[in-house]
């Protein structure tokens, strides 16, 4: 015996409004930590991520039904720490060369179905992300935590996490000679406003 699918029974998914990152009104960083024996006069690098695109969406109704996806370009991330440009030269042709590879990995992708999530105020959630980071050409599961707000036609997400970059096959670099020498963990720390679609 054959059902038809009743085509007009509306999916959790079609309730959700669809927004798009602006990436001009977000900011989205690295931190990475020093050590070596000239650690305590370095510094630990701020790395900002400068062009990435995604869609959220999202159902106050449904908060399990919110998804995510985020695309990062690898080659859009810079150092912002006041250093010197010498210094700026060397540690972003090593990020990029030697622990991203960007020439054989371009694209940094977050992307996200599973969530749980609670209403903590008025627009304002708790959610617990446990989605698929791809970088450096491995993919594994990430766990997000983030606080969530709707105002109008825009979400607002803020948080932070941390990686092990060994978790994603890059090899361990150090600078200035190998004095200061990057730690395994690398800390990213998001404010993402992302705007309704029509």
């Amino acid at each position: 015996m054959h059902y038809a699918m009743d085509t007009n029974v509306p999916r959790p998914e079609d309730a959700a409004a669809r927004y798009s990152i602006d990436v001009r009104a977000s900011t989205f960083t690295v931190r990475a930590f020093a050590s070596g024996v000239l650690s305590a006069f370095g510094h630990n690098p701020t790395i900002a991520i400068r062009d990435c695109a995604g869609e959220v969406r999202f159902d106050p109704e449904n908060l399990e039904s919110a998804w995510l996806r985020m695309t990062i370009r690898a080659d859009s991330l810079a150092v912002t720490d006041d250093v010197s440009e010498k210094d700026r030269q060397e540690i972003e042709s090593r990020m990029k060369e030697q622990v991203l590879e960007i020439g054989e990995y371009p694209e940094i992708v977050y992307e996200c179905s599973r969530v749980s999530a609670s209403k903590t105020a008025e627009g304002q959630y708790w959610m617990a992300l446990n989605g698929d980071l791809t970088l450096h050409g491995e993919t594994h599961s990430q766990a997000v935590s983030a606080r969530v707000t709707v105002s109008g036609d825009t979400v607002r997400a803020f948080g932070d996490f941390s990686i092990l970059q060994t978790g994603y096959g890059i090899t361990l670099v150090s600078v200035a000679g190998g004095a200061i020498k990057l730690k395994d963990e690398l800390k990213f720390s998001f404010n993402i406003l992302a705007r309704k679609l029509e």
